[in-house]
């Protein structure tokens, strides 16, 4: 959170290398109950975002390396969700054709780990997307915002020149895929609207379906 007695230049991406690194870690889980991507796909990808995420906080680079690291982002987020999806869509069909390959216990692991990386995907490209990047917010670039946070029209107990971090993005995501819809931040903008359905979508697909015949199951 940005204050007055310390203005920042760029923001902290150590929150955002956490998220992306439980990203590859339950990516690589789910590979070992649905395999659709080589393993080595999923480190080589999460390695070459952290990658892109470090020089952003050299001061001498950081211009540069703030379009790499929008592409990479964007790039990353893009296979996340492909594998997401493709896992969610390999896991109903074999609950709906019966088959025994997966049981009530790998069921369960699986929705919790794709609910999970649904979460942080959507907070990561909300972060990425929301104003035009970290950057462009803190410079205050004037561009559209595609949320409105309750912070921004409380001024009487928000330091001024608040900003909105990763972890403001995360509850964002971790609300919409727990309560299907807005909560306290409210879209502003059609593609925030689009992809807030997206993210309420996969998330009910997963709970309803897959996790509720899980439980079903262990408990049979």
């Amino acid at each position: 959170m940005n204050t007055a007695s310390e203005p920042r230049q760029f923001e902290r991406r150590w929150p955002v290398a956490l998220a992306i690194g439980t990203v590859v870690l339950l990516l690589t889980f789910l590979q070992g109950r649905v395999r659709l991507f080589p393993p080595w796909l999923m480190y080589a990808t999460g390695i070459l975002l952290v990658s892109a995420l470090v020089p952003v906080g050299l001061a001498s680079v950081r211009e540069r390396w703030l379009g790499v690291e929008r592409a990479v982002m964007t790039l990353f987020v893009v296979v996340v969700g492909v594998g997401n999806l493709a896992t969610l869509a390999e896991v109903v069909r074999m609950m709906m054709h019966g088959g025994a390959e997966l049981g009530g216990l790998q069921l369960l692991a699986s929705s919790v780990a794709v609910w999970v990386n649904n979460v942080l995907a959507f907070s990561l490209l909300y972060w990425q997307i929301d104003r035009g990047g970290p950057e462009s917010r803190l410079m205050d670039s004037g561009r559209r915002a595609d949320w409105l946070f309750p912070q921004m029209g409380a001024a009487e107990h928000v330091p001024p020149g608040w900003n909105p971090t990763f972890v403001d993005y995360l509850y964002l995501g971790y609300s919409t895929a727990t309560a299907f819809s807005t909560t306290e931040v409210a879209p502003l903008t059609s593609r925030a609207k689009l992809l807030m359905m997206a993210e309420s979508t996969i998330a009910l697909i997963t709970l309803v379906v897959v996790a509720s015949r899980a439980i079903n199951i262990l408990g049979s």
